[in-house]
């Protein structure tokens, strides 16, 4: 998938990084669906994930990992990876053992709650309808100085109409269509965290509705083209890649995600480290 990023300028007054200053910067990303398997028929109860790429001045790169969830279901690493084991397929019947994962969410409450918060929200009919969202706080660095916690979400400004029919792979089908027929188009806005009050090391925990938004560009994809073997081995969405004014936080499942994308792409690419070969790829 391609198009660009075109920044409106005001970002520059949360952050000095380049990303923000007025100008329209070129995009490579990848659409997906969570889980291993890529021959799953389409289901809209899956996780659905955008990532980017965006080319900037002075050979930087901002890449972001972004899903349709209004919070992530896993407060660290290891809660992550026991609840990957909780809600694992029983051999003997094919699904999870409903005892086994009763007992997970009984002593996992940020985990329980998480889950109750993601069924508030209806999921959109299609990719280019939905919301996606950078679940994990960063740091953002001004001219001055100045360092303040932001979480970011991307706004979908095109209209879901999606094609009656369900196929195995429709949403894939669909939003096919839809870039074909005219771009997509989401709004990049950063939501302003309260410094000492609002948490950034969990990314379970939603910020209250009141914070500060601004609306700092827009995304427009113009271009995509199906995954092929060759380019899945072409970019690891690392979101540890960041320009200058753009940091981490203290969220732990950032560092741990940088190393599962690593190991990824390692796996497909077949050499490297995960991270270096990587800089001049781009995949659609």
């Amino acid at each position: 998938m391609e198009g660009y990023f075109e920044s409106n300028g005001t970002g520059t007054e949360l952050s000095r990084a380049s990303v923000f200053e007025p100008g329209r910067y070129p995009v490579r990303g990848r659409f997906s669906l969570s889980g291993g398997n890529p021959h799953v028929a389409d289901d809209s109860s899956v996780v659905r994930g955008l990532a980017l790429r965006i080319d900037l001045p002075n050979s930087e790169q901002w890449r972001l990992a972004t899903i349709n969830l209004p919070v992530f279901l896993d407060p660290t690493p290891q809660d992550f990876y026991d609840r990957m084991l909780a809600f694992a397929a029983d051999p003997a019947t094919g699904k999870p053992d409903a005892d086994r994962k009763s007992h997970y969410l009984a002593t996992h409450p940020r985990t329980a709650a998480a889950m109750a918060i993601t069924k508030t929200e209806p999921v959109a009919p299609t990719f280019a309808s939905s919301t996606f969202r950078g679940l994990n706080a960063f740091e953002f660095t001004d001219t001055t100085g100045r360092t303040i916690p932001v979480r970011w979400t991307l706004i979908p400004e095109t209209t879901a109409t999606p094609a009656p029919g369900r196929g195995p792979d429709y949403l894939f089908d669909q939003l096919k269509m839809d870039i074909r027929a005219a771009p997509c188009r989401w709004a990049l806005t950063i939501v302003v965290g309260v410094p000492g009050t609002d948490r950034t090391d969990d990314a379970t925990v939603a910020w209250p509705d009141s914070r500060r938004t601004v609306t700092v560009g827009t995304l427009v994809l113009t271009g995509i083209a199906t995954a092929t073997a060759d380019s899945v081995r072409e970019t690891n969405f690392d979101p540890l890649v960041l320009p200058d004014g753009i940091a981490p936080s203290d969220d732990p499942l950032l560092a741990a995600r940088s190393a599962a994308y690593a190991e990824s792409f390692r796996r497909r690419s077949g050499e490297g480290d995960g991270r270096g070969a990587i800089e001049a790829g781009g995949a659609a």
